[in-house]
């Protein structure tokens, strides 16, 4: 472990694969974890849709513990974010600011389409009478 320090950037194989990340063996002797929230700039909803085991990955390490010998690692810091389209600061209307929401494409906010899905179902769940 002493030859890893933060922000080095490597290239490691899967080896495992859990719902809260992915295991990457940086050698025959140590291995990391990316988190899922260190994965991609997208959201990611399964792991399995961004890597498999086996597969070679690019990573850097955010944090060498040497206390409890764990290495955090990020595929989403070796990657560029992708670039968002800077608006105008929302309009006041009736004394409130407009739901910033709107000025993102569909398309550059996938976790908000994933709730658009569920709204619909959470409705019809309530058992709310007119």
């Amino acid at each position: 472990m002493a030859k890893y320090e933060k922000d080095q950037v490597l290239k490691g194989k899967v080896t495992g694969i859990q719902p809260f990340g992915a295991f990457v063996a940086l050698d025959d002797e140590t291995q990391g974890l990316v988190h899922i929230s260190e994965i991609s700039h997208d959201y990611v909803k399964d792991v399995n849709e961004y890597v498999q085991v086996g597969q070679e990955v690019e990573v850097k390490i955010l944090e060498v513990d040497e206390a409890s010998k764990k290495i955090k690692l990020s595929m989403k810091a070796t990657q560029e974010a992708p670039k968002r389209e800077k608006s105008a600061k929302p309009a006041r209307r009736g004394g409130q600011r407009r739901n910033e929401a709107s000025n993102f494409k569909q398309e550059e906010a996938p976790g908000f389409t994933v709730l658009k899905d569920k709204l619909e179902d959470w409705i019809k769940n309530t058992n709310f009478k007119k």
